[in-house]
């Protein structure tokens, strides 16, 4: 059965442990991705790249041993929108993430990220309940940039948008096509969407076999939450073939 994963744009920490609270609200919700996006690789800045002395407050986070609020809670995929990423997946890492997702378009070297990560964190797709590894792309970006790190990630994350590191952005129906030509090369490989998930869009993207669909505004702006999340919910039981 396919994942829905409520995603949160923080501008600050407050909002953010302010999105987490209203998610707890649900007891269905065990997965949450936060958006990092540092204003040079997508715009605008979230949390902790929107202020100045904001990035700062993750360092000091790690040395006072706290974690993302709700950390026992949930499970965190962080999206990293930001240049360089390389240099910053130690700090997630610290603070809690469960998954980790790097925009291919983002760095110069993938192949160096996975390798300090095996080295320096642990990783190994092996073993996924400590950490898992996803790279995301563009809509315009060629899914063969994926071919060589294939073999050392635990998923892909297509945008469903063009413009990338805001929510409410229209759908980019291309993504479909991407989708279902990347899963006839790689049927076993995790597929998620971020970005243009609504009602009307998620049974085709689930058709195309999406196991993860991240949700935005949906969810941000319904006003029964648990109501509008169990609707997404119910769309993974009628459509698509579920991959774990």
């Amino acid at each position: 059965m396919s994942t829905i994963v409520p995603a949160v744009l923080p501008k600050n920490r407050t909002e953010l442990a302010a999105a987490l609270a209203r998610f707890a609200s649900v007891p269905e919700i065990r997965h949450v991705q936060i958006d990092i996006v540092d204003g040079r690789f997508a715009a605008p800045p979230t949390w902790p790249y929107a202020v100045t002395e904001g990035r700062n407050e993750c360092s000091a986070m790690i040395s006072a041993c706290e974690h993302i609020p709700e950390a026992g809670r949930f499970r965190f995929d962080i999206d990293l929108m930001t240049l360089a990423p390389e240099e910053v997946v130690g700090e997630w890492i610290a603070l809690g993430a469960s998954r980790l997702t790097v925009h291919v378009e983002s760095t110069l070297n993938i192949a160096a990220l996975i390798h300090t990560l095996k080295e320096e964190y642990g990783y190994s797709k092996g073993m996924p309940d400590l950490l898992m590894l996803g790279l995301a792309l563009n809509i315009d970006t060629d899914t063969m940039v994926l071919e060589p790190f294939i073999n050392d990630i635990n998923y892909v994350q297509f945008m469903g948008i063009k413009t990338i590191g805001k929510q409410g952005e229209p759908f980019d129906p291309r993504v479909l096509e991407k989708i279902t030509a990347f899963r006839k090369r790689h049927p076993d490989i995790s597929v998620q969407v971020d970005g243009g998930v609504t009602l009307e869009t998620a049974p085709a993207l689930l058709d195309a076999g999406v196991s993860r669909l991240v949700l935005g505004h949906a969810l941000r702006d319904a006003e029964d939450i648990a109501a509008a999340y169990r609707a997404f919910s119910e769309l993974t039981t009628k459509h698509g073939v579920h991959h774990a």
